[in-house]
């Protein structure tokens, strides 16, 4: 093989397959025992409004810093002071059921209010001065992973949250385009021409392991997803089929821990309150169809669902009936039998904000994190998560 082409094919399938930084890790990890349960994480992205989501109603201060932006109609009213936007109105049965935790003033010290560097700091699970490279998913699959695809984010391009030190997960929007990569003459090519001696030359001989996994992935994911069609109907959208593809995996027993799926488009710092009510809408109908799809397959009790945004909104509206970055937010926590379902704490005081006018954060995100890990995944923390974290209580 031309040394030319192969590094350029080698960077198509690096980014197909995202190639980890170091091939010992499928070695050193095969004998690692993964946790018993699944995690779905969605991740809202753009910062959604929480206080325009779990809405104080009864509150003065949260109408009178938003005139105009405040909701005042259809509320779902869940408890004297708290309620949901109405386009939350599919998650009803859930928060009914028990099935449904909401975490108030999730947030972290010193708070970013960038994007990227927020997201960022969700993503790895860091301090907000501290940078790291390694997501907390990759590095649970560094410490407890064996293959690629115990971990599956529903995208063309894998978060930082799925990228371990030396072990990722996979990224696919479509497991059967994957595999028809995977079949491309160019693995072949790879495998032939393995002994190369530019290949040693240049040190890319782990290249060769890694499109190994990579190709044996794609065949496994292909071969052990049952083609039938879901008898769930979902709405039409792509957040839906993401959540749609997730439960296809897991009602064929895929043995895949971690799902990562997205929606986008929550900076609304103008005209917020149709973009946002759509979007909302669009989550709360994927979400309970996705939850009535695995509860018809007998796969609900053992898949937990942790939905996130990168910061919340600034209590007071702006001049362009939007809102601008804020801090601490709200996580749902969805699953069967959950220790504390409904509100899991009280929202934070809207007479008592930060200098920059932001709700204070009272659940550091991180303690959400090793809760899940220790309690639902059943794995220690230990390098994943900062022990200084303590566990809390919503299963």
């Amino acid at each position: 093989m031309d040394r030319r082409k192969f590094i350029k094919d080698s960077a198509l399938a690096s980014s197909l397959f995202f190639v980890p930084s170091f091939v010992k890790a499928f070695e050193s990890v095969a004998a690692a025992q993964l946790g018993y349960k699944r995690l779905v994480i969605v991740q809202l992205a753009g910062g959604n409004d929480g206080l325009n989501t779990i809405i104080p109603h009864n509150n003065d201060i949260y109408y009178n810093a938003r005139p105009r932006l405040a909701i005042t109609k259809d509320i779902i009213k869940l408890n004297d002071d708290l309620g949901f936007h109405s386009s939350l109105s599919p998650l009803r049965a859930l928060y009914d059921n028990g099935e449904l935790s909401i975490l108030n003033n999730v947030g972290y010290p010193n708070p970013v209010r960038s994007h990227f560097r927020s997201m960022d700091i969700w993503q790895t699970a860091s301090d907000s001065d501290e940078y790291l490279q390694s997501g907390w998913l990759g590095r649970y699959l560094d410490a407890h992973g064996k293959k690629p695809y115990n971990a599956i984010e529903m995208d063309e391009q894998l978060s930082l949250a799925m990228k371990g030190e030396h072990f990722n997960g996979i990224a696919t929007n479509d497991y059967k385009v994957l595999y028809r990569t995977a079949k491309d003459p160019y693995f072949k090519n790879v495998l032939n021409h393995y002994n190369d001696a530019h290949l040693s030359e240049h040190n890319l001989g782990y290249l060769y392991q890694t499109l190994i996994e990579a190709k044996s992935s794609a065949k496994y994911i292909y071969e052990n997803t049952k083609v039938r069609l879901s008898q769930q109907e979902y709405p039409q959208n792509k957040f839906a089929k993401q959540l749609k593809n997730v439960a296809q995996f897991i009602n064929s027993g895929l043995e895949t821990k971690v799902f990562y799926t997205s929606l986008g488009g929550f900076d609304t710092h103008a005209n917020q309150q149709n973009k946002q009510a759509r979007l909302l809408k669009q989550y709360a109908e994927s979400v309970s169809a996705f939850v009535k799809d695995l509860k018809q397959n007998g796969t609900f009790n053992d898949t937990l669902i942790l939905t996130f945004s990168e910061f919340g909104r600034r209590v007071k509206q702006n001049a362009a009936n939007g809102t601008d970055h804020g801090a601490a937010n709200n996580v749902f926590i969805i699953g069967k039998n959950l220790k504390k379902a409904g509100f899991y704490n009280s929202l934070a005081s809207l007479s008592d904000l930060d200098t920059n006018g932001d709700l204070k954060y009272e659940i550091d995100f991180r303690s959400v994190y090793a809760t899940v890990l220790s309690k639902w995944m059943n794995v220690s923390t230990e390098g994943i998560i900062n022990s200084k974290q303590k566990t809390l209580n919503f299963i």
